[in-house]
């Protein structure tokens, strides 16, 4: 009789040590309409017209639907705070365009061909991005720095 209630204490003593090894999770579901960061933008100084500024964006979408292998498809839209219409970007695909898994990763682009309005020698700006997924979802809009733009 005491045999069996060593046993027994013994296996009350493991469940209870492997239910107190199990961690909550800290996995996060992700939203199925992407969202996006900044997170670095430089130079935020360039020459009109032939400056270049690199901005990198951080990314997470929940279906995982980012980018076309369609050249056609701007996904990305960058638009000059001075102006009223966008530019559009391609992005390859981030994921196969078959799966529906969550993503994360990032995004590498240039600012090219930034310009003067005026006659002035310096003007500044910031751009405001956001990110449009292949079912159509828009993402967070994100502002740049502001950029500083001086005549050659």
């Amino acid at each position: 009789m005491r045999c069996r209630s060593v046993k027994y204490l013994g296996l009350v003593l493991l469940v209870g040590i492997a239910l107190a090894a199990c961690k909550k999770s800290n996995i996060r579901i992700l939203d199925k309409a992407p969202v996006i960061r900044i997170n670095s933008v430089a130079p935020t100084t360039v020459q009109a017209f032939s400056g270049r500024t690199e901005v990198v964006l951080q990314y997470e979408d929940g279906d995982g639907d980012q980018g076309s292998l369609h050249p056609d498809s701007l996904m990305l839209e960058v638009r000059d705070d001075r102006l009223t219409a966008a530019d559009f970007y391609f992005v390859p695909p981030l994921s196969p365009e078959a799966s529906n898994v969550p993503i994360r990763g990032t995004i590498r682009f240039r600012l090219n061909g930034t310009f003067l309005f005026g006659n002035g020698a310096t003007e500044v700006t910031n751009y405001s991005i956001r990110l449009r997924d292949r079912s159509g979802q828009w993402s967070n809009t994100v502002l740049t720095p502001q950029i500083i733009i001086n005549r050659n």
